[in-house]
């Protein structure tokens, strides 16, 4: 039977990430997320020094975050998603289909480098303004922006901070990495193309689109940004491949690109830092308190259990169940909460690799079934918003019920066995 404490704790942490995804009033995520986190230290569900060292538990995300908000609002800014959204659309040659396929390649290569985010808040708003100059309905092609956002971003540890949550200081080093990911990558990625395609051929079949518009110029400071963006690639990659935490690397390397673009173009820096969503860092230390308080109070203890018991029975059986669940528990908490719970498990003890894996790729695949699943989602629906275009919580789920399921499956069959 659960204890008064940890019914409580629950209670609260349900109200609080409910606020989160549905945003009462209007409010910030992170006003509900800080709300939460304190909240349970007033009511003494946690200890005031559990709740800072669950908070500093988080300094490599914040690191890795800030660095690579930084990196891509320096790119939005000095127009190199523009750029690319529209060089796409010269190669497409007329074809919606083809337009459709580039800008698919071109949401992996931002995805698997920049992370899943900067798909969803930078070039979606470059996707949108492309399509628009070149004729063509923008929904197919933003539809993209949000599926590849969260089936590429198991590629490569820094494709998703959910990364850094789940495995925290037990992140394999890049090769192990690639052995455990690249093909349950690539079929994740190859089946939600697939099915994606497929659902929006009529809308495609019946389009004509420009064969050429006018591509603004990539200016020197953009230039600069695509090599930082490189170099930073190649300086991450190195430190998986070391086995250094990614977090302070991805930092000093957005702002030593930073400092070099803008110091070279003699621009001020404030127009770029006022552009990073600052707001999302206490969101994500607000769920590091959440979640240091289910530890806290035990729920973390018995849902280790319970995964061990099922492991006992069956190691591939768990890890089939645990993908499973933990996909569809994206969808019902966000991925974030999901991602911090389920590495508190993972390191409560060790677990099979195979069973580690089925519930990454659940935390990272799950949100492509609604718009509640993960950050990026939401941060492309507000993008979406912005642009006057509103999807509807189950036009994206009709849709999702049919993309995200086979991608998961196919991904985890090849991680499982």
């Amino acid at each position: 039977m659960a204890r008064p404490d940890m019914l409580s704790a629950w209670s609260i942490i349900i109200l609080a990430t409910a606020g989160v995804i549905i945003r009462p009033f209007r409010l910030p995520e992170a006003v509900w997320a800080v709300a939460g986190a304190i909240a349970l230290v007033l009511l003494r569900l946690l200890p005031l020094s559990e709740a800072l060292a669950g908070i500093a538990r988080g300094l490599d995300v914040y690191f890795f975050l800030i660095g690579m908000m930084l990196t891509a609002e320096l790119a939005r800014s000095e127009g190199l998603f523009d750029y690319l959204a529209a060089l796409a659309v010269e190669h497409a040659r007329g074809s919606p289909q083809r337009l459709f396929l580039l800008i698919y390649l071109v949401g992996i290569l931002v995805t698997v480098l920049l992370s899943n985010d900067a798909t969803a808040i930078v070039l979606t708003p470059a996707v949108y303004a492309a399509t628009r100059a070149a004729g063509a309905a923008p929904l197919p092609y933003l539809l993209v922006c949000a599926f590849i956002a969260n089936a590429a971003s198991f590629v490569l540890p820094i494709s998703n901070p959910a990364n850094l949550v789940v495995f925290g200081l037990r992140m394999p080093h890049l090769a192990e990495w690639l052995r455990l990911f690249a093909l349950p990558s690539i079929a994740s990625i190859v089946v939600t193309y697939a099915v994606l395609r497929l659902t929006q051929r009529r809308a495609l079949a019946g389009e004509t689109i420009e064969a050429r518009v006018a591509k603004p110029e990539l200016s020197r400071g953009g230039k600069l940004t695509a090599i930082g963006i490189a170099a930073i690639g190649v300086v991450l990659i190195t430190a998986s491949a070391l086995n250094v935490r990614l977090g302070l690397p991805t930092f000093i390397c957005g702002l030593v690109t930073a400092t070099c673009v803008l110091g070279l173009n003699r621009q001020s820096p404030w127009p770029v830092v006022k552009g990073i969503s600052w707001s999302v860092l206490p969101l994500v230390a607000g769920l590091f308190v959440m979640v240091e308080a289910l530890v806290h109070t035990g729920a973390v203890a018995q849902l280790s259990a319970l995964l061990h018991d099922a492991i006992g029975k069956s190691q591939a059986q768990a890890a089939w169940s645990v993908g499973i669940a933990t996909s569809i528990a994206d969808n019902v908490a966000n991925n974030l909460p999901i991602g911090l719970l389920s590495g508190s498990i993972a390191a409560s003890d060790h677990l099979p690799r195979s069973v580690v894996s089925a519930i990454l790729i659940g935390v990272d695949l799950g949100p492509n079934l609604s718009v509640t699943g993960s950050l990026a989602t939401i941060l492309w629906l507000v993008a979406l918003r912005r642009e006057k275009i509103e999807i509807t919580a189950w036009r994206f789920l009709a849709l999702g019920v049919l993309v995200m399921p086979p991608a998961l499956l196919a991904a985890l069959a090849i991680a499982i066995h």
